[in-house]
């Protein structure tokens, strides 16, 4: 009887402890979650969430229920960078399992069933449905996101019958071809004096045009494009972007032998910090506005 007793009140103390331990504090944190190949970045001020992309499988709901008041089932903001698998299989769980207030992606779609199934649960829930480009920013608490890419122009071109909706929202439209990843929704976390840049996998094929834009800048973290492959930076583009740390999200033994060795040498020539999932598991990165540091 008092065994039981011990192990109940043991219970209630993991309890709560755990659950003042989830209480929120008055520093971002931006989660980068282990979901093996794909990207899944969790960013956290107070009480708000912002999700950017979902990674491959549920996993990701795991990530959630470490980083998130177990009580606290909404989100503020779905990012989706691009419609590939890697980055929204996720999002169908955590459609499933929270209520997204926000759901912004870019327009293009694909034919999948996964995708299909993303967009009938979108379009059966109660969340604002936008797109964002270049220039754009959305603002939660003190947390600003600026979409550093795609711009209209770009997307007219290369996804059909957007050029008569663009100050609308559109979701599923036939792109001509375009590698998707060229579409992915990039933007600078900006919270006080601390930069972070979330990529998806929008790599060099775009980065020139990035940088025409005037709105690649310096920034204290880089989430590293394309899962560190070798065509995932421009020299002249990670000049620019300057980090001092860049974290990597990529699975252990992935099949596309991600990082490449290419990309890990620019970024120690760089001198900037590497950090990696496959490595380090999920890694979450603290920023006061002014200090940043690694827990």
């Amino acid at each position: 009887m008092f065994g039981q007793l011990l192990k109940l009140l043991l219970l209630a103390v993991v309890t709560i402890w755990a659950a003042v331990a989830a209480l929120p504090d008055k520093n971002l944190h931006v989660v980068f979650c282990d979901v093996g190949q794909g990207d899944a970045v969790l960013v956290k001020m107070g009480t708000s969430q912002v999700l950017v992309d979902g990674g491959p499988d549920n996993k990701v709901l795991e990530c959630l229920a470490r980083n998130m008041p177990f009580y606290d089932r909404r989100i503020e903001v779905v990012i989706l960078t691009h419609p590939q698998a890697d980055h929204m299989n996720g999002l169908v769980d955590v459609l499933e399992r929270y209520t997204v207030l926000r759901f912004i992606s870019g327009p293009e779609g694909n034919g999948t069933a996964s995708f299909r199934e993303l967009m009938g649960l979108v379009s059966s829930s109660q969340s604002q449905v936008s797109n964002l480009y270049a220039g754009e920013e959305v603002k939660i608490d003190d947390i600003r996101f600026r979409a550093i890419w795609p711009t209209r122009e770009y997307v007219e071109r290369h996804v059909d019958g957007i050029s008569k909706s663009l100050n609308g929202s559109v979701l599923g439209a036939k792109t001509d071809g375009t590698d998707l990843n060229s579409f992915g929704i990039v933007v600078r976390l900006a919270y006080g004096e601390f930069d972070v840049l979330l990529t998806g996998d929008a790599d060099v094929e775009v980065q020139d045009d990035q940088m025409r834009q005037g709105l690649v800048a310096e920034v204290e973290v880089l989430k590293v494009p394309h899962h560190g492959s070798k065509n995932g930076m421009d020299e002249t583009w990670l000049a620019v972007v300057s980090p001092e740390a860049a974290v990597i999200s990529v699975g252990k033994n992935n099949r596309y032998g991600h990082p490449r060795s290419e990309a890990l040498k620019m970024l120690e020539d760089a001198g900037a910090r590497i950090l990696r999932t496959d490595v380090e598991g999920e890694i979450e990165v603290v920023s006061d506005g002014k200090r940043w540091w690694v827990e």
